[in-house]
């Protein structure tokens, strides 16, 4: 066991650099920092890291934190690091702020019970910081054994750990004499596991109360009470139009405000290719006004000229072809010479060329063949 002091500019170096043989051979060193005196030991090598805790009567389910000697070491050695936890590095860093976070799962060392989380800090000490650009990340807990009061002088530290301890840094009584803060940045939220020099409301004056759950955004109210929007009682009422949807109503600009209420609707489809009226068969269909008194004559609906199509739409053919079905008689007498076969291009007879007509008598049971154009 030896003691070096580094107070005095004139012998640090030479304390230091035996500090570093002592951690490179895998012994263990205590040195001063700013909150209490620490035991520290090579993180990377696990015999030392477990000399560490037998040197302290310490189990492996109180893992030792890691002390590092520059703010960036943080970024490498932890992963998924909130933002508010490099704020607070920035913030408090290099001081006494100890900050639990996700360890980077791919380093190869062995702190204990971990459970894949590392305790991190800066410690604002110059003779710490020296030594720790030297050795690199060190796993230091507080110089004393387990349950006894932190060491903050070195003779408080050598009188418990005694040879356990290659060599002891003598920095002097640490400046502020209790221990860090402690805050798990790998809950939601955060939490203090120790409290210690850095307090409560300076965090949150850092970064916010992140020690408090945030309030549930509010939801739907008709989602909550189970009531139904406006749009779905509208739709089961049928107010709102789907023109994807067969059973949405029809659009009402299409139907004529004069035809009967119970009119059937036709398919314009399905009219297109209905065959035509049988000329043989009787109609009371009215005749078709004309200067010379003239029987029924059946004229396709596609010439009618007469035809109404105030149920049609004027810009869609299927629809006017359909209003014209639906607006015909079910059976019209045929005129002599026009039939179904008729060539629509073909000229029409000449009432004058035909001479008179004779129109049935009323008494006629059935209407007569007689008087037809013929």
């Amino acid at each position: 066991m030896s003691v070096y002091d580094t107070q005095s500019d004139e012998n640090r170096d030479e304390s230091l650099q035996a500090a570093l043989d002592a951690v490179r051979e895998g012994k263990l060193i205590v040195l001063p920092t700013d909150t209490v005196y620490g035991i520290g030991a090579d993180a990377f090598d696990p015999a030392a890291v477990q000399s560490l805790l037998d040197a302290k009567g310490r189990g492996r389910s109180v893992p030792p934190p890691v002390l590092v000697g520059d703010p960036s070491v943080l970024l490498a050695l932890a992963v998924d690091v909130p933002d508010y936890a490099e704020t607070l590095a920035e913030t408090f860093w290099p001081g006494a702020l100890t900050l639990i976070l996700r360890a980077q799962p791919t380093l190869s060392w062995d702190l204990g019970e971990t459970r894949g989380t590392v305790a991190l800090r800066m410690p604002d000490d110059p003779v710490a910081l020296d030594l720790l650009r030297r050795t690199g990340p060190l796993a230091v807990s507080s110089a004393n054994r387990h349950g006894k009061p932190a060491a903050t002088t070195v003779v408080d530290a050598a009188s418990q750990l005694g040879d356990t301890v290659e060599v002891y840094l003598d920095g002097g009584k640490a400046r502020l004499g209790t221990s860090s803060t402690i805050v798990d940045t790998t809950v939601e939220p955060a939490e203090i596991l120790r409290a210690g020099a850095i307090t409560r409301e300076q965090i949150i004056a850092a970064v916010g109360d992140i020690f408090t759950e945030p309030e549930p955004e509010p939801e739907d109210d008709a989602v909550d009470s189970g009531e139904e929007t406006p749009e779905e009682v509208a739709a089961e009422a049928g107010d709102l139009e789907n023109p994807e949807d067969p059973a949405a109503p029809a659009d009402l600009d299409a139907v004529d405000p004069e035809a009967p209420a119970d009119a059937p609707e036709l398919d314009p489809e399905a009219a297109a290719d209905a065959p035509a009226a049988d000329p043989e068969a009787p109609s009371d269909a009215p005749a078709t006004e004309s200067p010379v008194p003239a029987a029924p004559v059946e004229v396709p609906a596609s010439e009618s000229p007469a035809a109404d199509t105030t149920t049609s739409d004027p810009e869609d053919p299927e629809s006017t072809e359909a209003a014209h079905l639906a607006e015909r008689p079910a059976s019209v007498p045929e005129a002599a010479g026009v039939s179904d076969a008729t060539d629509a291009s073909a000229p029409m007879p000449s009432v004058a060329a035909t001479g008179p007509l004779a129109l049935p008598s009323e008494s006629d049971a059935a209407p007569s063949t007689e008087g037809r154009i013929g």
